[in-house]
């Protein structure tokens, strides 16, 4: 199929890349030498605009930090609505906002395109493996087209329900991937300041009811051996859990515990900056308690 990607961020990149070995796939990014080097890499075309990666596209994916990002990019002659022809499938990988993508989906079946939010998890060693899981708001139709095109990066591939269901759940999703976080970091240095070994802790949590992906994944490859590495924003962690606040208020459904993890994870934000990644509230925690996690 004729496919254009756009953003080539973190996880978008692995995903794009793993398209470009069963398709014939354009990419923009709007840090153009980024598209041009991924072009050169994975013997794709790289666009000028995202209008001219659209154009003759059957299949149009974006992935970009928000839903806001997305709309803006179908404005202006150079805009991707200008380029895109009717018929045309456009897929939203965004971790987005269903009110935004039922937006966007309004607006471009005006012009027949079919669109669905399909925001993705597993990271971009998940992306990399082509083992994402994929979460799918729309059509039972648009949903049938799409499935043969994500699963070049997707191993698990739901349908969730109509418009912005894909983009709840992945707001649910990463919201208790916060609270886990959160908690993690209180509770293992609790064990550490009671003297507690930290990879018997882990390994013990992890053979018992309180583990998680955190815990199993997490914990012991990065925060154990003081890795650190930096995967995935803080800041857009943040922005998930926002997310998930919005929509629980306008349901209007209580969610103390929610709340308050998005309060605690907004502060930690706050004192780490935009570029900490997304287990930085453990290691703030540790200063805090003045002990590491680590064995």
């Amino acid at each position: 199929m004729r496919i254009a990607f756009l953003g080539l961020g973190a996880i978008g990149r692995p995903m794009a890349a793993r398209l470009a070995g069963l398709h014939q796939l354009t990419v923009w990014n709007r840090t153009a030498d980024r598209a041009r080097t991924f072009a050169a890499e994975h013997g794709a075309q790289a666009a000028g605009s995202p209008r001219e990666a659209a154009s003759s596209a059957e299949v149009v994916i974006t992935c970009l930090p928000t839903s806001q990002d997305v709309e803006g990019l179908l404005d202006g002659p150079d805009g991707l609505e200008a380029g895109l022809s009717r018929g045309a499938l456009f897929l939203d990988c965004t971790s987005g906002d269903a009110t935004t993508s039922r937006r966007i989906a309004a607006r471009l079946a005006g012009k027949g395109v079919a669109f669905a939010d399909a925001p993705v998890s597993g990271g971009t060693n998940g992306a990399a493996a082509g083992t994402l899981t994929v979460m799918v708001g729309g059509d039972a139709e648009t949903f049938e087209r799409a499935v043969p095109v994500l699963q070049a990066f997707g191993k698990r591939i739901s349908h969730l329900g109509p418009l912005g269901s894909g983009d709840a759940m992945k707001a649910v999703n990463n919201t208790l991937l916060a609270v886990n976080i959160l908690s993690l970091g209180e509770s293992l240095t609790a064990l550490v300041k009671a003297g507690v070994n930290p990879r018997v802790a882990v390994e013990t949590l992890n053979a018992s009811s309180g583990r998680s992906f955190v815990s199993e994944g997490l914990v012991p490859d990065r925060v154990l051996t003081g890795a650190w590495p930096t995967t995935f924003r803080l800041a857009l962690l943040d922005k998930d859990v926002g997310i998930c606040l919005g929509m629980l208020a306008e349901l209007g459904l209580p969610a103390p515990l929610l709340n308050k993890a998005g309060e605690l994870l907004h502060e930690a934000r706050a004192t780490l900056g935009e570029e900490a990644d997304y287990l930085g509230p453990i290691r703030l925690q540790e200063k805090r308690a003045g002990v590491e996690v680590r064995g």
